[in-house]
């Protein structure tokens, strides 16, 4: 089981999500645990202010840092102890397939989620174990990217998905793209579903997509497929394209 804290000014948003499909029916096994913190109620203002504007020149609100800090060490008191803090933070590193496997293996993660100009680097000198990045681009707040590295930690926990295989074969699990699908009915519009995964049998079937994930990684993400090294194997598919 994986507990995942998540501390945020939109608790109710990050909670609707959590509770719905596959994650939803894990919390309810009692394989993850998603608990939403509301910073807003660690302000020391009656007006419950938890931002203010920044020293220097520029615009923009800050985050301030005793709110959150309260927030957090409110969570710690509770736990009973620290769980890894990570800031969703466009400075981070760029999360990874490689980075969630790394914290699937955690038994606590709190997350912070940044919002307006971002959060006084006080607290994030003092408390923070890691910033983590979905991407190179700037969103209104860190909302969206917590519910990201929440969904895809909890899907690496066992119990969540029915096998392991339906995430070990998945997009970048391996280093590779994913192989092409096909459902029901065979012809669709005229476009046939390849006569191979028609064929029934199982070693050529695994032999076609183990080729088509390597070529369709070469093409789409040459990028990926110069990190991966192939085995003998693999070579020996792709010589006989």
């Amino acid at each position: 089981m994986i507990r995942i804290d998540i501390l945020t000014l939109f608790p109710e948003m990050c909670s609707a999500v959590m509770r719905e499909s596959i994650i939803g029916r894990a919390q309810k096994k009692g394989v993850v645990r998603v608990e939403c913190h509301q910073i807003r109620d660690y302000a020391y203002d009656k007006h419950n202010r938890v931002d203010d504007t920044v020293y220097g020149p520029g615009k923009g609100m800050l985050m301030m840092a005793e709110p959150i800090a309260r927030c957090f060490e409110d969570l710690c008191t509770k736990l009973g102890k620290k769980p890894k803090l990570i800031y969703m933070s466009a400075q981070g590193e760029i999360l990874t397939q490689k980075k969630v496997k790394e914290l699937s293996q955690e038994s606590n993660i709190a997350i912070l989620c940044g919002h307006y100009e971002g959060v006084d680097e006080r607290f994030i000198e003092e408390f923070v174990d890691e910033e983590i990045s979905i991407g190179d681009y700037v969103l209104t707040g860190g909302e969206l990217p917590a519910l990201i590295l929440a969904d895809t930690i909890s899907r690496m926990i066992p119990g969540v998905l029915s096998d392991n295989i339906c995430f070990e074969e998945e997009s970048l699990y391996n280093g590779l793209l994913e192989y092409p699908q096909y459902t029901k009915p065979a012809i669709w519009r005229g476009q046939k579903v390849p006569e191979i995964l028609l064929s029934g049998h199982h070693e050529n079937i695994e032999k076609w997509r183990k080729k088509q994930s390597l070529l369709r990684t070469k093409q789409k993400r040459p990028d990926l497929f110069e990190k991966y090294r192939l085995s003998k194997d693999e070579k020996n598919l792709l010589q006989n394209d």
